[in-house]
């Protein structure tokens, strides 16, 4: 990784002092990324399974990199930093774990006689086309083995640097079923680089999803988070809507704001030095919970629909089949997931359904 002489330590498989780290190598820094320390692991495992009573319509997640560059201050995944006695706050964004044997350890899970070829995801917990993707680069060799072992993929980015790999990802998509998805809920570049410091702007995020269509992939569009009072105006909504439309986007889901555990006290923190006018109004409206209430999700339903039928965006897509969401979750818009279709016959292993 050209970084050998930036070395921070060397563990040789012990966690660092105050680190739940299995299996480190080494910490490394590096000019290019100032203020980051890139924790450097080798993973036993690549395919993670989500929970059988996980609303998800997929079983098998990938994510090389935990932590994320992106430093959104409402996300969701920071909270599983402190399984690793990091925090949730400025760790998150800086102490990243990287799992450099990342792609070898999939190619032999996916090698297994027991793989049924079933969907796999990847971007659901911290983004795989942040920033240092492009130093690490790991997405080629995970689509690839996804790709040779006939398996569907999907990704989930706010990331521009999907663009380096839209070539592949079309070739991919004449062997496996791919699904593309983009995250945007903000059109206002002021407020998305307070909210989003480390993310592309609105107008790259834009023409990625053009650039994806292009490439004769689909890409559904996560609307996701609407910030109550920042960013659910009718206007607001219109506008992004539009601009969705205009990019090609093949579907939009749109969820509101919710703050799980120790992201509530980091994202109200941020209100305060942002909009403190409006923090008795969040604490009002998520009270001790996670999700906003009920009403307010009604009332956004009934906002935002004729807005997705005006631009061509009636149709989300869906969860598992006989699952409904559970509060505050949405379906995967059209074109974010592989799109139905027959599975891959492994000979003597019985074939689930994708749905």
């Amino acid at each position: 990784m050209r970084w050998d002489g930036q070395s921070v330590t060397t563990a040789g498989g012990d966690a660092l002092p105050g680190l739940a780290l299995a299996n480190l190598v080494r910490s490394v820094r590096t000019p290019e990324f100032a203020g980051v320390t890139f924790h450097e692991v080798l993973c036993r495992s690549a395919l993670n399974k989500v929970p059988a009573a996980s609303q998800m319509p997929f079983r098998w997640t990938v994510n090389a990199v935990r932590g994320c560059l992106h430093a959104c201050t409402y996300c969701f995944a920071r909270p599983t930093h402190e399984y690793l006695d990091l925090g949730a706050g400025r760790d998150f964004e800086t102490q990243l774990v990287v799992k450099t044997n990342v792609v070898d350890v999939l190619r032999a899970e996916l090698a297994r006689p027991s793989w049924r070829r079933e969907h796999v995801a990847m971007g659901t917990n911290t983004d795989p086309y942040q920033r240092v993707e492009g130093r690490y680069q790991f997405m080629p060799g995970i689509v690839d083995a996804l790709v040779r072992h006939r398996t569907p993929l999907s990704i989930l980015t706010k990331g521009t640097l999907l663009r380096r790999d839209l070539p592949l990802l079309a070739e991919a998509a004449r062997e496996v079923r791919v699904g593309i998805g983009v995250s945007l809920a903000v059109v206002d570049p002021e407020l998305q680089a307070e909210l989003e410091p480390g993310t592309p702007a609105p107008r790259a995020r834009l023409e990625l999803i053009r650039a994806v269509r292009d490439a004769g992939l689909p890409c559904g569009v996560m609307v996701a988070p609407v910030l109550p009072w920042l960013t659910d105006g009718r206007e607001h909504l219109d506008a992004l809507l539009r601009a969705l439309a205009d990019a090609g986007a093949t579907g939009v889901t749109v969820l509101p704001l919710h703050l799980r555990g120790s992201v509530k006290p980091l994202f109200l923190g941020w209100l305060a030095r942002y909009r403190p006018d409006l923090v008795p109004r969040y604490q009002d409206l998520y009270g001790t919970g996670a999700y906003a209430p009920a009403a307010y999700g009604r009332w956004l339903h009934d906002r935002v629909t004729p807005l997705l039928q005006r631009h061509g965006f009636a149709d989300p897509s869906g969860h598992r089949a006989g699952r409904g969401a559970a509060p505050g979750e949405g379906a995967y818009p059209v074109g974010s997931l592989p799109a139905p279709g027959p599975e891959v016959t492994v000979p003597g292993v019985a074939q689930p359904t994708l749905f």
